[in-house]
């Protein structure tokens, strides 16, 4: 069925909207019965997704990876993928709060623009162009959710700090869980990054040779990964570390995602930018 994609992506858009709304339910402890349906809404939310994608690939002979509709998309996947996998544990299930609005943010931008191949003649393809975008994948997904784990440990934070032991204080985790949570998040989506910068500069060189600088992917790619640098660094130090590099956690994806977006606007192309 030739609008299956559309489809599939739809119903997931639903679903990923009414996990949310079961999230919010369970925080203002309106329905004694939501943390359990969450998520369950949201892993069939996630297997939606998934089929939305895979049909994509059957319908196109391709994998979603080139284009920014189909990009957005796989990028929503992996981070929806990430809450389901930890959503059974009480403490981490509060990152759906920050991540499944953003899941579905993307997913509306994918489902709005388009979620279709992009036409643009490549020279990287083939399965390292895949590893490639996979492994960029990875680590933006490690820097968004350790975006996540930042802004709730400032909100827990300023709980704390104002002695309002109130509701939200008792419903989201402890400031040591989240400060984990974002530590590992960066630990699996740095070396990703890293591995995928470096295996898109050695096709260059190889075949290409040159460095290809000046290029937006590129450009990004290296700021992102600068990015990772500081926020890693701001761990390191003092006992304030935790507060500091949830600051800078959630400060570097900012300007990552900003900086994306006026390097989509500029650039007059970009054969793989995502």
């Amino acid at each position: 069925m030739k609008d299956m994609v559309a489809i599939l992506h739809g119903l997931a858009l639903i679903l990923y909207l009414l996990a949310a709304s079961v999230l919010l339910r369970t925080l203002a402890g309106a329905h004694p019965r939501a943390p359990q349906r969450g998520p369950a809404v949201l892993g069939v939310a996630v297997l939606a997704h998934g089929a939305g994608l895979a049909a994509y690939a059957a319908e196109h002979g391709e994998l979603p990876l080139v284009g920014l509709a189909p990009s957005l998309s796989v990028f929503a996947l992996l981070i929806a993928a990430f809450l389901f996998a930890v959503a059974f544990f009480r403490e981490a299930r509060t990152l759906g709060l920050v991540l499944l609005p953003l899941v579905s943010l993307m997913l509306a931008v994918a489902l709005a623009l388009g979620i279709r191949p992009s036409g643009e003649a490549l020279t990287f393809r083939g399965p390292w162009l895949y590893l490639h975008v996979l492994l960029a994948f990875i680590g933006y997904a490690g820097l968004a959710v350790a975006f996540a784990a930042g802004l709730v440990y400032l909100l827990q934070f300023r709980e704390l700090k104002g002695k309002r032991l109130g509701r939200v204080f008792r419903f989201f985790p402890s400031l040591d869980t989240l400060d984990v949570v974002g530590r590992r998040a960066l630990a699996v989506g740095f070396p990703a990054l890293t591995l995928a910068l470096g295996l898109g500069w050695a096709w260059t060189i190889r075949f290409r040779h040159s460095f290809a600088i000046g290029e937006p992917e590129v450009l990004w790619g290296i700021l992102t990964w600068f990015t990772f640098v500081a926020v890693i660094a701001a761990r390191v130090g003092d006992p304030a570390r935790g507060r500091r590099g949830a600051l800078a956690s959630v400060v570097g994806f900012a300007v990552v995602v900003l900086v994306y977006m006026v390097l989509r606007l500029t650039a007059a192309h970009g054969a793989a930018f995502l």
